[in-house]
């Protein structure tokens, strides 16, 4: 396919949901993959509606070069730092009010995107006609992410009248009032 198509394929898929990719990179990385030799220029049997484009094919050294890349370790061994638990640590330097309101924004961002995940797993099972594919495999658990983020923000609703500061706030320095002792006992 030509660079429009595949800009319009991720946003048909909805890949700029989980991959930070603008149009622009998808043009640079078409230059890039075709100067390192992992993908080539080819015919297009399609006429052109409009300027022509150029039409790219993987190759075999594309092929094996993902392959390998899909072999390495830390596609399995970070983890995710969201900005929401960011927000969460630093919360306690809030305004009066603004953890409750925030806490409810955020549930309604959830649930939306909770619905619109929904409605992108049945264009997938739609399409794909299975539940076997990696692209359900992947929307099942962002689903379950956003399940489970509402039932925590639900406990976080509930356990907010309760909220304090710490007991120890010494303990992170390494100070002896963190086992409750002072320094003379």
């Amino acid at each position: 396919m030509h660079g429009y198509e595949a800009n319009l394929e991720l946003e048909r898929r909805c890949i700029r949901d989980w991959a930070a990719i603008s149009r622009p990179q998808v043009y640079y990385s078409l230059e890039k993959l075709a100067a390192a030799g992992f993908i080539r220029e080819t015919q297009s049997s399609e006429s052109a509606s409009g300027p022509e484009r150029a039409v790219f094919e993987t190759t075999a050294r594309g092929r094996a070069a993902t392959a390998d890349a899909l072999q390495r370790d830390d596609w399995t061994t970070q983890r995710d730092r969201p900005a929401f638990s960011t927000w969460i640590a630093l919360s306690w330097l809030a305004r009066p009010g603004v953890f409750k309101k925030q806490l409810q924004r955020r549930r309604k961002f959830v649930e939306q995107e909770l619905a619109r995940e929904q409605e992108t797993l049945r264009a997938i099972l739609e399409e794909v006609g299975h539940p076997h594919h990696e692209a359900v495999w992947m929307v099942t658990l962002v689903i379950e992410q956003f399940r489970t983020e509402l039932k925590w923000l639900g406990k976080l609703e509930r356990e907010l009248p309760r909220r304090a500061p710490a007991r120890y706030p010494a303990y992170a320095q390494g100070s002896p009032e963190k086992s409750g002792k002072s320094a003379a006992t």
